[in-house]
């Protein structure tokens, strides 16, 4: 079965042939760990990504994943890779961005900035063996957990921008949390990407073995800037392990010069249950492939995401609910509202495999329009090789009830205050899925900000 979903994947991801009209700057002897040192696994991970990079083209809008995202405006000849300590002469990162989840204090905290990186993890869960630290120093020290999961989840087949980010990330993170253990604390990572023309790769891996239980909050976020963009590429790998739970929470402020494409994978085995919640308010485009798959017997999901799109903006998100083994369930609800000239895309695929009885399998995507020229595409898909399942799906795209705005208005709501109220309602239910109040309070204002 897992076959088949990879076959699919590389079919749905357009890795047809052709001749891209121009190519990224970067060469072999950028390939961090030319030198020798470091793990042998990645150093053999990178050169096959760096081969699978040379040999995919630059996607364009003739690949069925990609004929709604553009990437002919895409400066690829004008980036480079951030040096040594480059954050040192950039914008810094607010502090906002780095107060505690809780309380006063996180259970772990990562920092990844261009040329730089921190670390922090409580002691108390180092010496129950959970893992938390960046991409770079688990490869010198932990090399037997990233061969647990390094490239194993999210093939660099899948596309030029996985390929890309395998062949040249600098940086990353790694946790792992042993069998049984419980991280009560939340861990929370930031990806810093300031600085116009600079190319930010990073790849995350997330394992957790069976009876495990995390909360991982991960933000990808820049200032917005002039002059030119910058380019942000993620990997992301999760194994959710028998009766494991992680919540794993992942938001999207990037500015708006910023082009942003993720290739993400999660699996989960027997009984686990992975809470899957994204936000996007950010970048000037983002392509992002997001797949769940459900491969052990009892095995949950939940997909939450958000987005607001306004300017010139365009979002795509490309998800997929994989359900491998019977008895599985999976619920995806994204919610999205566009202004201006902006578009959004979601299209969603529920896959039942051969022999997945009682599945039960939803997904329902809802967008508001606020303006005329506003686009969103919103394309659900089901393929079901079981008969003893449930499945559903459903898209809507309108605007915002005049109904409401009238009841509001009638009641000395102002127009614009009457549908500031009705967007932050569209967006509450997911919203509220997001753990922590601080981090809500921040995209809410976000988005209110956004309504003018």
């Amino acid at each position: 079965m897992a076959e088949r979903t990879v076959k699919r994947i590389l079919r749905r991801d357009g890795t047809t042939t052709g001749t891209p009209a121009s190519e990224f700057p970067f060469t072999q002897d950028m390939i961090p760990s030319q030198n020798g040192k470091g793990s042998p696994l990645v150093r053999e991970y990178r050169q096959r990504a760096w081969e699978i990079y040379q040999s995919l083209p630059i996607p364009t809008l003739q690949m069925e994943a990609w004929r709604r995202t553009d990437l002919k405006r895409l400066d690829v000849g004008n980036f480079r890779f951030p040096e040594t300590d480059a954050y040192l002469d950039l914008a810094p990162v607010p502090e906002l961005l780095l107060a505690p989840l809780v309380a006063d204090q996180h259970g772990g905290q990562i920092t990844l900035l261009p040329g730089g990186v921190t670390v922090e993890l409580d002691e108390n869960l180092a010496r129950q063996g959970v893992v938390f630290t960046d991409y770079a120093t688990a490869e010198q020290q932990h090399p037997e957990l990233l061969a647990k999961i390094l490239g194993k989840i999210v093939s660099t087949e899948e596309g030029k921008f996985a390929a890309l980010t395998g062949a040249f990330a600098r940086q990353g993170i790694l946790l792992y949390v042993p069998r049984n253990v419980i991280v009560d604390q939340p861990l929370h990572a930031v990806i810093w990407a300031p600085g116009v023309g600079l190319a930010h790769l990073y790849h995350t891996l997330v394992y957790l073995e069976d009876g495990a239980s995390a909360t991982f909050v991960q933000e990808s976020a820049s200032p917005d800037e002039t002059g030119g963009q910058t380019l942000v590429g993620g990997n992301v790998e999760v194994h959710v392990g028998a009766n494991a739970q992680l919540r794993f929470v992942e938001l999207q402020s990037l500015g708006r010069h910023v082009w942003n494409f993720t290739h993400e994978r999660s699996r989960v085995e027997r009984d686990g249950n992975l809470d899957w919640i994204f936000g996007a308010i950010g970048s000037h485009l983002t392509k992002n492939f997001s797949e769940l798959n459900l491969d052990g017997p009892g095995s949950t999901g939940r997909m939450s995401g958000f987005y607001f799109t306004d300017g010139v903006q365009h979002l795509d998100h490309d998800t997929q609910q994989n359900h491998n083994a019977p008895h599985t369930t999976s619920d995806l609800l994204f919610k999205g509202a566009l202004k201006d000239t902006s578009r959004s895309v979601w299209q969603g695929m529920i896959y039942v495999a051969p022999g997945a009885q009682k599945t039960d399998g939803y997904q329902a995507n809802r967008n508001l329009v606020l303006n005329p020229k506003a686009r969103a595409d919103s394309i659900p898909g089901l393929e079901i090789l079981a008969d003893d399942v449930r499945c559903t799906h459903g898209a809507t795209v309108g605007k915002i009830d005049p109904e409401l705005v009238f009841y509001l208005q009638s009641r000395g709501v102002p127009l614009h205050d009457a549908e500031r109220l009705i967007v932050d309602g569209f967006f509450d239910p997911i919203m509220q899925r997001i753990p922590y109040e601080g981090v809500r309070e921040r995209f809410a204002k976000a988005i209110l900000d956004k309504m003018g």
